[in-house]
């Protein structure tokens, strides 16, 4: 089998290569410098040259707020929209699988029952709208696919919200972080591994994959404190306090509701991600240079 993974540098593509390169795949991972998806020539080009048996489409425009901006819109359309259909048409026409990434935004994030795969798309704002469209091409253009929701990601390689954190709490005794939006994080190496377990596999369809257990992001900072104050004292002395989002005013509007059932995994024979509480202190360990 041989894989093909796009947004190769970012977080979760530097997990999935790293899950492929354990499993002795052929793989080749690429990123804007190698192959742009939001040109369609590029993509035929690279994608005739390797025949891959598998994409895994990491590749995505995820500044949610900088999206909103008008000057965007046409390139965060580009990559999320069209790029995505560039892909999935030349896997068509290879008769290859595809892995499409995509996101909790695509719902409207009310309520409190976990979204299922299966529940209407309704976005809240334009980086969910995008995404959506790529979920449709996607599902318009192959038979061989699986589509996967996942939120609030964070990994080794690049930008995320634990790492913001740590930032702030060596140079603030005190933080407010938003408790009115619920739903999961996502630790990619856990997700990377699920991804090739689907690659291996033909139970197509979509699925919701984001570490097990709810919590608000107020919840998820006091934990990474308290994990990490275990490494280096400076960290048990950061007071975090619950506030709502009105506190942080936004461009984009977030969900309030990203909670999303998984039970889709069990069914059909995959395994669901340890909790977020598990997955978070492996990650700080791995981590662990970068908190003393």
């Amino acid at each position: 089998m041989k894989v093909l993974v796009t947004g190769s540098k970012g977080q979760l593509g530097y997990d999935v290569i790293n899950e492929l390169k354990k499993r002795n795949y052929d793989f080749v991972g690429v990123d804007i410098d190698e192959m742009d998806i939001t040109d369609k020539m590029s993509v035929q080009s690279t994608l005739n040259k390797e025949k891959p048996d598998v994409v895994i489409h990491c590749a995505a425009w995820t500044a949610v707020d900088l999206a909103e901006d008008e000057e965007n819109k046409e390139k965060v359309y580009a990559i999320n929209a069209t790029g995505t259909e560039n892909i999935a048409q030349m896997c068509k026409k290879l008769d290859c699988k595809m892995i499409y990434i995509s996101t909790d935004y695509v719902f409207e994030g009310t309520g409190d029952r976990p979204w299922k795969p299966e529940d209407e798309r309704k976005p809240l704002n334009y980086y969910g709208k995008t995404k959506s469209m790529g979920e449709i091409a996607v599902e318009n253009n192959l038979e061989k696919y699986y589509i996967v929701r996942i939120s609030w990601v964070f990994g080794i390689n690049g930008k995320n919200f634990v790492k913001t954190m740590l930032n702030l709490g060596k140079t603030h005794e005190s933080l407010t972080v938003v408790n009115d939006q619920i739903g999961s994080p996502t630790y990619t190496y856990d997700l990377a591994r699920l991804l090739v377990d689907m690659a291996e596999e033909e139970k197509y369809g979509i699925y919701h994959a984001t570490n097990e257990s709810f919590c608000s992001w107020y919840d998820f900072a006091c934990e990474i404190f308290r994990l990490a104050g275990k490494k280096n004292e400076i960290y048990k002395k950061v007071i975090v306090m619950p506030v709502d989002s009105s506190a942080y005013p936004a461009k984009a509007k977030r969900p309030e509701n990203s909670r999303m059932d998984k039970d889709k995994l069990t069914r059909n024979g995959f395994e669901k991600l340890p909790t977020w509480q598990n997955a978070l202190e492996r990650y700080i360990e791995n981590i662990n240079k970068d908190i003393k």
